[in-house]
């Protein structure tokens, strides 16, 4: 499961869509006005049945597949990248850089989503569409064919840059193509898009490492995405481009790439444990920080009542889940011995809860006890990472992470689409944008900062020296068990598991203070 996430299936009772890895995207008002007078949508064949009633209607139909499609591949290729990931480091002999591979990408993606949003207002959504699903496939030509592991992050980083990109223009391409009562169930065919890939992407994946090797994960993917291509493009070329806006803010762009800058440097520093190190990791504070707190609301680091607690309590619930999650695979494949399908495996139930935490959030009846299920939420997470270290001990069963994941994902599910039910709860018409995309930075920022402090905790505790394995290790996809490391895996499940427990404490300041008058006042 990565950044981009699209997971949050509580989309019937909202206009925005949820993000992966995370957060909602809204269309600008704009965006949403202007759209809906374009080509695909001239007010006829509204009550045409097959016509225009529904997202698969002849209208609509090319367009819906294309979408899902593109979707599909993104979430095929957050599942297979987790399951080959361990093989690619090993063989690279890059183990030590095992977190940049996903913080990379984070990092990369930050700053191409606030790009994308004042690319899509100036020219309309196809240009950074195109743009970033060529950026993704160059990424993962980069990353199949490298020869060192700074080499393969730096694919991952450009997939991140047309990461960025995508997901955010096929929000604002639905908003433009579709009506808006048609617009919920294209949503919705988002979260509906994730399901089969978290099924079958580590089975293929984990299948094609072993057998013709773990480039072939990256290097067949591109391929994959011209079908979606040829099926979208008649019907893009009809989609009106609407207003425009003078220009871009630019302003918010270099906040966003000043932010994925200092995130970077601190990384760089976190992975070199020396004196010198604290010139980057001071370079980095000092343009994350105030970049930081001018992009999110205020009183956010404060746990301040009310939507600065719902937007924190979103980048520590993804980036503790995410922080754990990444070294799963690593931990099965080193540790016990799993060959690379078996340990993308172990990651499958979880995403298949996680959809079901969602719906259960959903049913109207447990609308009054929101705030209660996302504490229980964050309580489900952090019992399944302390489960985790479990499988270090030869006398437990490696399923036990498959066990834990499936407890932890349907913990995910209640938090992350109540996060999101409750961020339009406290928002008013002229500030969901905004606040949607705070709640993504934050999103983002939390995956970045909490999988880079696992990275560290990692080479810290001895992780780094992980070895490359017996030869034939990148072939097979498995290694033999027990590579004396055990302490450096514990030691990013117990601080994963702990900052999971944090947020469980933020849940309690979810609620805005009741005032007299009726209204609330977040202080």
């Amino acid at each position: 499961m990565t950044a981009l996430d699209p997971r949050d299936t509580d989309v019937a009772d909202s206009p925005l869509a949820p993000l992966a890895p995370p957060a909602p995207v809204t269309p600008s008002a704009a965006d949403l006005d202007g759209g809906l007078s374009g080509d695909l949508d001239d007010g006829e064949g509204e009550n045409d049945g097959d016509d225009g009633g529904s997202v698969l209607g002849r209208r609509y139909r090319a367009l819906t597949l294309g979408i899902v499609s593109v979707v599909s591949l993104i979430a095929f290729e957050a599942s297979a990248v987790n399951t080959a990931m361990p093989v690619a480091a090993r063989a690279l002999d890059g183990v030590e850089l095992y977190a940049y591979a996903f913080t990379a990408y984070f990092t990369a993606s930050l700053f191409a989503m606030a790009l994308s949003g004042e690319w899509c207002d100036r020219r309309g959504p196809l240009a950074p569409l195109f743009a970033g699903i060529a950026a993704f496939g160059a990424g993962l030509v980069v990353s199949g064919s490298a020869q060192n592991m700074w080499t393969f992050v730096g694919g991952r980083a450009v997939q991140g840059i047309g990461g960025g990109l995508v997901i955010v223009s096929l929000y604002v391409l639905v908003g433009r193509a579709y009506p808006q009562r048609l617009q919920p169930a294209v949503l919705a065919s988002f979260s509906a898009a994730w399901v089969l890939p978290v099924i079958v992407g580590p089975l293929v994946a984990g299948t094609v490492t072993e057998r013709a090797g773990w480039r072939w994960v990256f290097l067949s993917i591109p391929v994959l995405i011209l079908l979606p291509l040829a099926v979208m493009l008649p019907t893009l070329r009809k989609v009106e481009r609407g207003r425009r806006s003078p220009a871009m803010n630019r302003r918010r762009i270099l906040l966003a790439l000043a932010v994925a800058s200092g995130a970077g440097l601190l990384q760089y520093a976190g992975q070199d444990l020396a004196w010198i190190s604290l010139v980057p990791a001071a370079a980095g504070l000092a343009l994350l920080v105030p970049c930081v707190l001018r992009l999110l609301p205020r009183g956010t680091f404060r746990a301040a009542r009310g939507l600065p607690s719902v937007v924190l309590l979103r980048g520590i619930a993804a980036g503790s889940f995410l922080g754990a999650e990444s070294f799963v695979p690593l931990m099965l494949v080193t540790e016990r011995g799993l060959s690379a399908t078996a340990a993308g495996l172990s990651l499958t139930g979880g995403g298949l809860t996680w959809a079901l935490g969602s719906y259960t959030q959903s049913r109207p009846r447990l609308e009054p006890y929101r705030e209660r299920l996302m504490s229980a939420g964050m309580v489900l997470m952090a019992t399944a990472i302390a489960l985790v270290p479990l499988a270090l001990l030869d006398s437990v069963p490696a399923w036990v992470v498959a066990v834990a994941w499936v407890i932890g994902g349907y913990g995910m599910g209640l938090v992350i689409s109540s996060g999101s039910v409750l961020l339009l709860k406290l928002s008013g018409p002229d500030e969901a944008g905004s606040n949607s995309a705070s709640l993504q930075v934050s999103d983002a920022l939390g995956n970045i900062t909490l999988v880079g402090l696992s990275g560290v905790l990692f080479v810290a505790f001895g992780g780094g020296s992980v070895a490359a394995g017996h030869a034939g290790a990148e072939a097979a996809g498995s290694v033999s068990a027990g590579t004396g490391h055990a302490g450096a895996f514990a030691a990013v499940y117990v601080a994963m598991a702990a900052v999971a427990l944090v947020g469980a404490a933020v849940t309690a300041r979810l609620r805005p203070v009741a005032r007299s008058g009726g209204t609330t006042v977040a202080p």
